[in-house]
């Protein structure tokens, strides 16, 4: 026997619970977005503005609420979109029924941000039109068909993303340069877009590596720019130790560029993070004209990893000064802190320590008598140091034969990558016993691992002799040009001096970076 089934026809809107007899206008907004500041994607912008501002004012059923917009940013993801954020809020207070926008791409290139936000507007009764796809979101195929636009916009951003990344890699592989202008000290733009030195900006940069040779840290040198009124690369009025630091660590300021040293992983966060291997560099010598001479620069970064092992001392004498009985450094210790004979003196810091040193503490006058006493011994015999070093130097400080050694294992490195990637290829074409397969790349891996080692312990090598070769003609070009010495130079102590071994107050040995050692007495 049939049943009789009597409809009763629903009377309240599914999404809005509004009851549909009720006459009332829906809250309407649009949405409008630019991903780029340039002047036609602004002219584009102003004209999604004032279409749909029309559009919905068109519509007598409809009540203009307003037209959300954001200019000059990524659809990637939502995190930086002001407009589109304080939408969602009005949407989700009920200040808004239905969102008008251009297409998916539009609202956003990102599927789960998209999917997410429009389920949450959902939930509340707020529906999107995209005009472009003519997809409603409350029609029953409005998801699925977003699902599947939205991976298409989403595909399109990854897309763009690594065209772009190639054309950057691209570039820097062709060894172009190219920085901040805007927030850059001591360059402008050329006519080509080469780096020019700015000649007043130029003064700053000297000026900070002159004052970090002198003893004072990156912290100390940004104060004394903040109180001398200087602008900070990025326009500001207060600098701080790490603008500092980073332009002491810039190899574009002795005319070098190292290039990509920042990667994005992934293209939806568009974060950045320090490449530590993961993607190539590349690094262009002789780019530019230097600020910077780079035997100047390479004693900056010697000296910054010596303080890195020795944080908090800032003292010209730290670090300089050796106990000739433990081999330990001297520091500077406060005698009669509180009263009138207060006084300063340097001692070997482990002098009351198990086996008492037997070395002398010496007052900051002191040390600077016995250097000027070192320095005018080495003057005096100037001629015979400039004979002897000057024709020793090339051999001295050769790398002829290790950038030789080099080569090689880098062409030996190269084999062994190419052997583990004919070994991966080969056991993903054809079935191979695996144990023999992982003995055979492990014992791949392990020759590379080797070879890699090498090469880096070498490089290390040649650089070092590289940077000595570059301190002992500069050492020699100081000496030249130098004639009598009176009083101390702190330039000459930084520059000149690596070390200051302490035996007695008759035996203080100061040793020079071209070697010399000068033994004076106080």
């Amino acid at each position: 026997m049939a049943k009789n089934v009597k409809t009763i026809p629903a009377t309240l809107n599914r999404f809005t619970s509004v009851p549909k007899t009720a006459v009332t206008k829906r809250k309407v907004c649009a949405y409008a977005r630019v991903s780029t500041d340039h002047e036609e994607q602004l002219t584009s912008y102003a004209a999604q503005v004032d279409y749909y501002t029309n559009y919905i004012k068109n519509h007598s059923e409809w009540e203009f609420v307003k037209v959300y917009s954001d200019e000059g940013v990524t659809g990637c993801n939502t995190k930086h979109r002001i407009g589109f954020a304080q939408m969602v809020a009005d949407a989700l207070d009920g200040k808004i029924n239905l969102i008008i926008t251009k297409s998916v791409s539009r609202f956003a290139r990102n599927t789960v941000d998209s999917l997410t936000t429009i389920r949450t507007l959902k939930e509340h009764g707020v529906e999107v039109y995209f005009e472009k796809e003519n997809i409603w979101t409350f029609d029953s195929k409005g998801e699925l068909l977003l699902s599947i636009m939205s991976s298409i916009s989403q595909e399109e951003s990854r897309s763009i993303s690594e065209n772009v990344t190639w054309g950057q890699r691209k570039r820097f592989a062709d060894g172009k340069v190219s920085v901040p202008f805007g927030r850059f000290l001591g360059y402008d733009k050329g006519k080509n877009g080469e780096l020019v030195v700015n000649p007043e900006q130029a003064v700053i940069v000297r000026r900070i590596y002159a004052e970090f040779l002198k003893g004072k840290s990156p912290y100390q040198i940004a104060k004394e720019l903040t109180a001398d009124g200087i602008p900070t690369p990025g326009g500001k009025t207060k600098w701080c130790g790490s603008v500092v630091r980073s332009i002491l660590t810039n190899e574009k300021y002795k005319g070098d560029a190292l290039l990509q040293k920042v990667y994005t992983p992934d293209f939806l966060t568009k974060k950045k993070v320090k490449n530590s291997g993961q993607v190539p560099q590349y690094y262009v010598q002789d780019d530019h004209e230097a600020i910077i001479e780079p035997e100047i620069f390479d004693l900056v970064q010697q000296k910054i990893q010596k303080r890195q092992k020795r944080e908090g001392r800032v003292s010209i004498f730290s670090g300089k000064i050796r106990c000739g009985c433990c081999d330990g450094f001297y520091g500077s210790k406060v005698w009669h802190s509180n009263d009138k004979y207060r006084k300063v003196v340097w001692q070997c810091n482990h002098k009351f320590e198990g086996q008492k040193c037997t070395t002398p503490h010496f007052s900051e006058d002191e040390i600077r008598k016995l250097f000027v006493k070192a320095v005018s011994q080495l003057v005096d015999c100037k001629k015979e140091i400039l004979s002897l070093y000057s024709e020793i130097a090339d051999a001295k400080f050769s790398t002829e034969e290790q950038e030789k050694t080099l080569t090689v294992l880098s062409l030996e490195i190269q084999s062994a990558e190419q052997q583990i990637q004919d070994c991966i290829e080969e056991n993903a074409a054809a079935a191979l016993n695996q144990s023999e397969y992982t003995a055979r790349y492990d014992e791949l891996t392990d020759r590379y691992d080797s070879l890699k080692t090498k090469y880096e312990k070498l490089a290390v090598k040649v650089h070092e002799n590289q940077c000595r070769k570059e301190q002992l003609l500069s050492f020699l070009r100081w000496l030249e040009r130098t004639s009598l010495i009176t009083e101390f130079d702190e330039n000459i102590w930084n520059l000149m001096l690596d070390d200051v071994i302490v035996h007695s107050k008759s035996d203080v040995v100061f040793i020079f970076n071209n070697g010399s050692e000068i033994s004076v007495s106080l």
